[in-house]
């Protein structure tokens, strides 16, 4: 018994450099009002277009999460009718707000598919590489250890017969630097850009455009287990820029305008995303990238969130506000996704799609925002 309590206490704190969420604070939230969906607050100002694809790719899935199995064998009866499914919703769910002490405002960020230029081969000096799974990363699910650790996983590597962290960023560029890259890490392609490259790993999947004309998709694979830190802080902190001011476009900026600072200041994000090649589904071509739950996101219908709070697959309504517009957004939403920086109930991350003008609301969304779970009756 002693041994399997240190055992148990040694995998907590390792997986503090994995996915462990962050406590909440003292006091416990107030109990969740359940309201009928059609009564939720901007629902009937959501066109739904777009969510039967997003319900119809999770509906493709070999096995649907949760309850889905039967609510897809009612969903395609509906057909494509969007007034018929608005009714389903409406009258099929139930939904509860989602409340959180630590974050009582909530935060909704956006992500979006970045297109890159690069090479599947290093042409020259200062292209960083988009790596690939490495083969001594380990990803161990504690709750085969603990089942009240659900959701949570230790990332690793072994040394001798010890599982230890693994490399953090800075310590990886240093090796790849020392040793060179393709004897530490095989690698999908060569990024013209590094701060393209950074950035390519907080969104988690991209495009990569060779010299060709042939475009490379990658999707998410994996992480090194090290948390994510925003740069946005580290620069805030050292007077780079005011509190105000940190959004996607304008760290790029800093970035690119201070090239000698640039690699120290994102090494301070010690998290690594390590990449897959995905094929283009000639049959949905317009689908996003594989998240999370293992279908093709849907642009502005598919939602990142922390699967130990919110059962990915869940139907989410979120109520926040559009970026650009700065006009009120009410969106029914499907949890499709994870993401390193999505910890806590009500914290997630809104899929825009595929270029420029995804990327210019991905970058300027940071609001608050209410959600709610849809629970079937």
């Amino acid at each position: 018994m002693p041994f399997k309590k240190l055992l148990l206490a040694s995998l907590v704190i390792l997986a503090a450099c994995g996915t462990a969420p962050k406590k909440t604070g003292p006091g416990a939230p107030p109990t969740p009002r359940d309201i009928p969906a059609s009564q939720l607050p901007g629902l009937d100002t959501d066109d739904l277009q777009g969510l039967s694809d997003a319900i119809q790719r999770q509906c493709a899935l070999p096995r649907p999460p949760g309850k889905w199995p039967l609510l897809c064998g009612e969903f395609r009866l509906l057909g494509r009718d969007d007034g018929a499914l608005r009714q389903w919703i409406g009258e099929r769910f139930i939904a509860r707000e989602l409340q959180d002490s630590s974050l009582p405002d909530g935060l909704l960020t956006g992500y979006y598919e970045p297109l890159l230029t690069g090479s599947r081969f290093q042409e020259r000096p200062g292209q960083t590489p988009l790596r690939a799974l490495p083969g001594d990363l380990l990803t161990i699910d504690l709750s085969a250890v603990a089942p009240q650790l659900k959701g949570m996983r230790l990332r690793g590597r072994l040394n001798g017969q010890k599982v230890v962290p693994y490399a953090d960023r800075r310590e990886i560029e240093t090796r790849e630097g020392r040793d060179g890259v393709g004897a530490l890490q095989p690698v999908i392609a060569w990024a013209d850009d590094p701060v393209d490259a950074f950035f390519l790993e907080i969104q988690g999947s991209g495009r990569v455009q060779l010299r060709d004309g042939s475009l490379i998709r990658l999707g998410y694979a994996d992480q090194n287990g090290h948390p994510y830190q925003a740069i946005g802080r580290t620069l805030v902190r050292r007077g780079a820029l005011k509190k105000e001011e940190v959004t996607g476009p304008a760290i790029q900026q800093w970035l690119r305008e201070h090239p000698a600072q640039a690699r120290e200041v994102m090494q301070t994000n010690p998290g690594v995303v390590f990449f897959r090649e995905l094929p283009v589904d000639p049959a949905d071509p317009e689908a996003g990238p594989v998240g999370a739950l293992g279908v093709p996101l849907t642009p502005e219908r598919s939602l990142a969130v922390d699967r130990s709070r919110i059962p990915l697959g869940s139907a989410v309504f979120i109520q926040s506000t559009h970026p650009v517009s700065q006009q009120p957004m009410s969106r029914m939403m499907l949890a499709q996704d994870t993401g390193g920086a999505i910890k806590g109930s009500r914290r997630a991350d809104f899929f825009w799609g595929f270029g420029h003008e995804a990327g210019v609301n991905a970058g300027l969304l940071k609001a608050p925002v209410r959600m709610w779970v849809l629970v079937p009756r």
